[in-house]
């Protein structure tokens, strides 16, 4: 008998909360559709069934002005007034309601009552600003807190709100002013600070941010909060320079052990910003030592950046490279040869194989780290497919193959075992095996890997599409050979065989890819002006072609990178994902080109 009444008595409690909300959101659909008659009479009652809640009442008086019933809504407005003499959310709804009627005067005077009764209640201030934000009154808002911050004695209490109205209004002094004041009074709030500044700051909100920052820590030196800050804003504006000196004096201030400049280090690299990087990672080496957990991994990382700046640049001697090598060789006399440094081993091997053309000590160095003991699966498997590649470029196929097939079987539904199944397809296309090439690009289509997904798809296709045109194959059997010179960095003997297939095949399909390919030649050989000839002419005379869309990001990327004109890269930029707007390069030339333009990214 208890359980049957204390049934009853949740039911009896739970069936008018399930009405309320069915009439709630019933109320917003008829609103939402314009059918205000029938939403003002369910607003009116939820409004009575819970008076506490503002929402309903502005909701029933949006209707009735909606229906031009202007008496009905003074009315009830007065009414209401009289009830709760201090909401003053009810003297801005008689205001808006005035200046519906174009009774300025009367509408003004009902805002500017609002505000001088309001008393040092901070949740009445608040909702009052809030009234007349919905109104789009951002003056008005503004007077609400600033008069607020009076009564409650506290100049600080409304800083947060005060500088996203001022934003609304574009006044850009007054808004920084006011966050950073919000910033002063709880530094806890920084990371929702800078999430407001990346979203809705100009580059002139930044400089304005800029300035207020340096005026901010002349005057008081010891609020950490304002150096972060400052640091964030030159990395938002790409100063890495002025962001790593201010990072640098966290650092020592704080008696950190240089983690906030290693991770500054790493995004400065990933942006290639390799000078900065260097100095960010050599800082940490020298100042913090070999006490700090990240000292071996900075020493690293410190040597990736020398070499990619060296790689970057194209302009290193003989003497860098080997300035450069001894460097590596330093690293692993000072910490061994073993499973942690294996992958600076890796690293080693690529200068001595690619840079300094000593093929026989990157084979010999990649040898020895494959077995040794203990190494990572992964980067022992990294090392097979380098030295596939070396003796590929050798010209020791079954070696390379071997290699090849030996990480595909051990990563076989990893991106790893993705990328040699795609290098060891590759090798059979270069010796002429091109229907069991054809057949794993494929496949490989499919990978989880866009870079591999993509290079398959272009092989499969370029195959496809020339192998039925000679029916011995002898046209794309010459292609591929010269293929496999270039990847051997053999170029003359290349060009013979790109010029011999031209020759015994004018006017072949292929004329684009041979090219293709010398553009590719000439740009390993930073000969860039001759490779933008050979793609200008891809544009202009095999526009229809498959490698058009390719020639096309090419070229426009040579004279953005290497040719200083990037007008000529941003005409180019536009023409290819307007033209070939279902090319893989599409969106990376939009973004690109937005980029030149000045926008905002």
């Amino acid at each position: 008998m208890r359980i049957k009444v204390f049934c009853f008595w949740v039911l009896s409690l739970l069936i008018p909360i399930a009405s309320f909300s069915q009439d709630a959101r019933l109320a917003q659909q008829y609103y939402q559709n314009g059918e205000y008659e029938k939403a003002s009479v369910l607003f009116e009652r939820l409004y009575h069934g819970n008076e506490a809640q503002d929402f309903y009442f502005d909701r029933y008086v949006e209707c009735l002005l909606s229906l031009e019933q202007y008496e009905e809504a003074e009315k009830s407005i007065k009414r209401e007034m009289k009830k709760y003499p201090n909401r003053l959310s009810f003297h801005v709804a008689l205001g808006n309601l005035y200046e519906r009627q174009l009774r300025i005067d009367e509408a003004n005077a009902e805002f500017e009552r609002a505000v001088k009764t309001l008393p040092p209640d901070r949740g009445i201030i608040i909702n009052l600003a809030q009234s007349f934000v919905q109104l789009a009154k951002y003056d008005l808002a503004i007077a609400t807190y600033e008069k607020g911050s009076k009564l409650l004695q506290d100049d600080g209490s409304f800083s947060y709100n005060l500088g996203d109205l001022y934003r609304r209004q574009g006044d850009s002094p007054r808004m920084v002013e006011s966050y950073l004041n919000s910033l002063r009074d709880n530094p806890g709030r920084l990371v929702s600070l800078q999430t407001i500044f990346q979203r809705y700051f100009s580059n002139e909100d930044f400089e304005e941010l800029q300035a207020q920052l340096y005026s901010r820590i002349q005057e008081d030196a010891e609020s950490i909060q304002y150096i972060e800050l400052l640091a964030w804003v030159f990395i938002q504006r790409k100063d890495y320079p002025n962001a790593l000196r201010q990072i640098k004096a966290l650092d020592r201030r704080l008696k950190e052990n240089g983690y906030r400049v290693f991770q500054f280090a790493e995004t400065v690299a990933n942006d290639k910003d390799y000078d900065v990087a260097i100095d960010a990672y050599s800082y940490i080496i020298t100042e913090k030592g070999p006490t700090t957990p990240i000292y071996i991994e900075s020493k690293r990382q410190l040597l990736r950046c020398k070499r990619e700046k060296l790689v970057q640049d194209y302009t290193y001697t003989q003497e860098d490279l080997l300035g450069l090598e001894k460097e590596y060789l330093l690293f692993l006399d000072e910490f061994g040869r073993n499973r942690n440094t294996a992958p600076i081993i890796l690293e080693l091997s690529e200068l001595q194989a690619y840079y300094l053309n000593d093929m026989d000590k990157a084979i010999l160095l990649l040898q020895e780290m494959i077995d040794m003991p203990g190494i990572q699966k992964a980067v022992q498997a990294q090392g097979k497919l380098a030295l596939a590649d070396y003796y590929l470029i050798k010209g020791e196929r079954w070696d390379a193959t071997l290699l090849y097939s030996q990480v595909d079987k051990a990563f076989e539904d990893d991106v790893l075992g993705h990328e040699a199944r795609f290098r060891n397809a590759k090798l059979s296309y270069y010796f002429g095996d091109f229907e069991w090439a054809q057949a794993q690009f494929e496949v490989l289509k499919a990978s989880t890997s866009k870079l591999i997904a993509n290079d398959a798809l272009d092989l499969s296709v370029f195959i496809m599409d020339n192998l039925g045109l000679d029916s011995t194959a002898t046209s794309l059997s010459l292609y591929a050979e010269a293929d496999l010179l270039i990847f051997q960095n053999r170029f003359d003997e290349a060009f013979e065989k790109l010029d011999s297939l031209l020759s015994q095949f004018p006017d072949h399909s292929l004329e684009d890819d041979v090219l293709y390919a010398k553009a590719k030649v000439y740009k390993k050989k930073h000969d860039y002006a001759a490779a933008a000839v050979l793609l200008q002419e891809i544009v202009d005379e095999h526009g229809d072609e498959i490698r058009a869309d390719n020639a096309l990001f090419e070229l426009a990327s040579l004279y953005e990178q290497f040719l200083g004109d990037t007008e000529k890269a941003k005409e180019l930029y536009e023409k290819l994902f307007l033209d070939y707007s279902n090319s893989t390069f599409a969106v990376e030339a939009r973004k690109r080109f937005r980029k030149l333009r000045g926008d905002n990214i």
